[in-house]
């Protein structure tokens, strides 16, 4: 046990700073200069190289990482270009929408996806299995991007129920922020809901195929109780893994869901950033957003090894 710890924690070290310098090296080798991108193009080559000079674009590519990573490891981020103001600040700011709405899809994607796999599972082969996978294809082939302008249509054009795109801000209370956020989040959960959906109904069926469930049965246990006392809980350890990798998805997902529905998140962030050449910020956002990434699996990895009782007995 204490040794797959110890490789997954070195694993999530190596990930993090591997994903660090490829942001850097992409990013250095995209084309266009961002003192230019600042000043403007009929600006003055005195005035772009000297405004390069005060951002420390003329220092050496990797003096800059070192720099860089070193002042993200004690949390000193850089000063965005079009913002003025501390990387950090922006990323801390446009998570407190990002982080929710990822919750929330999340939440949802659990809420629909398991009890549809289950139900699936216990009537294979049967009409309720082929409705909800005949469903569930449909939502993995739909991008959640315009399931996003159809809820758009539908509950904010058609039925004024909410607004079409905005956030109100948190300090307009709790309701008006979720409000503003279970749209974009329904749009994010529908297509994970379908993946995880299919995946739960396999697993339980791979787990209801098992010489111990055949057993249980045979000694006199019901469908259900087979069902629900033996084959649904060892059929949620690897959903669990899947659901940590969903959530993920969901967080990648929110660059485009939070353009669409005109949020102030992490993802709008990046893309304004990139727009605007600011690559201080899309290089922080980026990592941050790949850090999330590290840590979920980090700890899908730790719950794994906690509900899997093959992980407790023995090193791997």
């Amino acid at each position: 046990m204490s040794l797959f710890l110890l490789k997954r924690f070195a694993t999530f070290v190596a990930t993090l700073l591997g994903t660090s310098l490829v942001v850097f090296l992409v990013l250095e080798v995209l084309p266009g200069d961002p003192a230019l991108v600042i000043l403007g193009p009929d600006a003055s080559p005195e005035a772009v190289a000297a405004l390069r000079e005060k951002l420390g674009l003329n220092t050496p590519a990797f003096i800059r990482y070192f720099e860089w990573l070193g002042g993200l490891f004690i949390g000193q981020f850089g000063t965005s270009y079009t913002y003025g103001v501390s990387t950090g600040e922006l990323i801390l700011e446009r998570l407190a929408v990002t982080v929710p709405l990822g919750l929330i899809a999340m939440a949802l994607t659990i809420l629909i996806a398991v009890p549809l796999g289950i139900f699936a599972a216990s009537r294979h082969n049967k009409a309720g299995d082929v409705v909800v996978m005949g469903i569930s294809q449909f939502g993995i082939a739909i991008p959640n991007f315009w399931f996003g302008i159809l809820l758009i249509l539908l509950f904010a054009v058609q039925l004024r129920w909410v607004s079409a795109g905005g956030f109100p801000g948190w300090e307009e209370g709790a309701l008006a922020g979720l409000e503003a956020l279970i749209l974009p989040a329904i749009a994010l959960a529908l297509v994970q809901a379908a993946i995880l959906a299919r995946f739960t109904r396999s697993s339980v069926l791979d787990v209801l195929r098992e010489d111990f469930v055949r057993t249980a049965r045979a000694k006199g246990l019901t469908r259900r109780g087979a069902l629900w006392g033996h084959a649904v809980r060892n059929a949620l350890i690897p959903v669990v893994t899947v659901m940590g990798l969903q959530f993920s998805n969901l967080l990648a997902g929110t660059v485009v869901i939070e353009n669409v529905f005109q949020l102030p998140g992490l993802g709008r962030l990046v893309f304004q950033a990139i727009a605007n050449r600011d690559i201080v910020v899309v290089r922080d956002a980026v990592v941050i957003l790949a850090a999330k990434v590290v840590l979920i699996n980090f700890v899908v990895d730790l719950l794994y090894a906690a509900i899997d009782p093959r992980l407790k007995a023995q090193d791997v």
